[in-house]
C-alpha cells in the first residue's frame, strides 16, 4: 500500500510538472484515410449500413479486463489472422457503410497493425475517417504500452466533411486514471450526392463509469443527433452505447460477468432500462423495439464468455431517414470473430431532404 502510494504521487508529480508527457490529450482532428487501390461504385438509391465493434482485432483472445484470462499483448500473426477473418465476414456483407469501434492503428498490444488501413485495403470499402479516444505514447499499465485507438467510418465514396466531439470523462475516476484513460467521442462525417447531406455519426458511450458519466455521454450523443436533424439533414446513428435497450428482462447478473475487481465490472444495467428509449422515440431503429420486445435474444450483440452465447444489446443502428422494413438484422453466427455482433440494415438515401415537423 505504501508502495502503491508512492507511485501514485511519483506519477502525480510527473504529470503536473509536464503538460501532457505522456501524449495522452486527443482534439478534434480526425485522420483520414484511403485504400491503396480506389474501387469504382455508382451512388446507390439504397444503402447497406453496417455497425461493428471488432475489439482491436482480438477476436476470442481472454483479456485482462474481461477476466477470463490475463492476455494484454498479441502476436502480429494473431492479429493479422483476426483481421484475415473480419474483412472475410465484411466482404460477405458488402456494406456501403461500415462503423467500427475499438479500432487500433498503433499501439503494442495489436503489434502496431493499423487495423483501419488493413480494413480498406483487404474490402471493397474505399476512404475512412479516424478518431482516437484512447491514446498515449506509453500507458504504464498492465503492460498496455504504446497506444491509439478509436472509431472509424469506412464508406465507398469519399467524405466531404469530417470532425470529432468529445464526450465528458469520468469524473470519478482519480486524476491519474482520468488522464490515461478512453477519451469517448462521437465521430461525424458527411456524404453528398446530387447536393443533398448525409451525416454518418458513430460513438462508443462509457462500459465502466460508476457515476452518471454515461447518462452524460448518451445525452450529448442525442443533443448532437437532433440538432443535425432539425437542420433538414439526413443521418445515421450507430456504434456501441453500451447501455440496454428499454423492455430488457435481464439488466444484471450475467453469467460471463466473473470481475471482481470494480474497475471492470459492468454487470448491473438496472438504473439505466430508460437511458435508450429517445432514441427509440425520436429516430427509427434498424432493430425495431417492438422486436426485440417480443425476443430480446434474437437481437443481442455481446458477451465476454467465448464459450457462452451473445447475452445483451449494446449495439444500435438509428435513422431520421427511413430504414427499409425488416432488413434490420443481428448477426450473431460470428461469435469467434469479437465479443460483440455485428448489426446491419439497408437505408433508403433520398434526394429530397428530410423534412422538418
Amino acid at each position: 500500500m505504501k508502495m502503491f502510494r508512492k507511485y501514485y504521487l511519483i506519477m502525480l508529480s510527473v504529470i503536473s510538472a509536464a503538460c501532457d508527457p505522456f501524449n495522452t490529450k486527443i482534439g478534434p482532428e480526425v485522420s483520414l484515410y484511403q485504400s491503396t487501390e480506389i474501387k469504382d461504385f455508382s451512388f446507390p438509391d439504397t444503402l447497406k449500413v453496417m455497425t461493428w465493434n471488432i475489439k482491436f482485432g482480438g477476436g476470442r483472445i481472454d483479456f485482462f479486463f474481461d477476466c477470463h484470462g490475463d492476455r494484454v499483448i498479441m502476436e502480429k500473426s494473431e492479429v493479422l489472422n483476426h483481421l484475415n477473418a473480419l474483412s472475410q465476414k465484411i466482404q460477405e456483407i458488402n456494406p456501403d457503410i461500415l462503423l467500427i469501434q475499438e479500432a487500433d492503428i498503433n499501439a503494442k498490444r495489436s503489434a502496431f497493425v493499423d487495423q483501419v488501413q488493413y480494413l480498406l485495403d483487404n474490402t471493397d470499402l474505399n476512404y475512412a475517417a479516424y478518431a482516437s479516444q484512447w491514446k498515449a505514447s506509453k500507458i504504464p499499465s498492465d503492460g498496455i504500452g504504446k497506444m491509439d485507438s478509436g472509431n472509424a467510418i469506412l464508406s465507398k465514396w469519399k467524405f466531404t466533411d469530417a470532425k470529432r466531439i468529445a464526450l465528458p470523462l469520468i469524473q470519478s475516476q482519480n486524476f491519474i486514471v482520468r488522464y490515461f484513460y478512453l477519451k469517448r467521442n462521437i465521430l461525424d462525417v458527411q456524404l453528398e450526392h446530387e447536393g443533398k447531406k448525409l451525416h454518418i455519426l458513430n460513438t462508443h458511450a462509457s462500459a465502466y463509469a460508476k457515476d452518471d458519466t454515461k447518462k452524460k455521454q448518451l445525452d450529448i450523443i442525442k443533443a448532437y443527433t437532433d440538432t443535425i436533424s432539425l437542420k433538414g439533414d439526413q443521418l445515421i446513428l450507430g456504434g456501441d452505447f453500451n447501455s440496454l435497450p428499454p423492455y430488457t428482462k435481464q439488466t444484471s447478473k450475467f453469467d460471463d460477468s466473473v470481475c471482481t475487481d470494480e474497475e471492470f465490472e459492468a454487470d448491473n444495467y438496472s438504473a439505466e432500462t430508460e437511458w435508450m428509449m429517445p432514441f427509440y422515440e425520436n429516430y427509427q431503429a434498424a432493430i425495431p423495439l417492438d422486436e426485440y420486445q417480443n425476443n430480446n435474444k434474437d437481437h443481442f450483440t455481446h458477451t465476454t464468455d467465448k464459450n457462452g452465447f451473445w447475452n445483451r444489446k449494446l449495439d444500435y443502428l438509428f435513422t431520421n431517414g427511413k430504414f427499409i422494413d425488416k432488413s434490420g438484422k443481428t448477426l450473431q453466427e460470428w461469435m469467434q470473430i469479437s465479443d460483440h455482433a455485428p448489426v446491419i440494415v439497408n437505408y433508403e438515401f433520398r434526394i429530397t431532404n428530410y423534412e422538418k415537423n
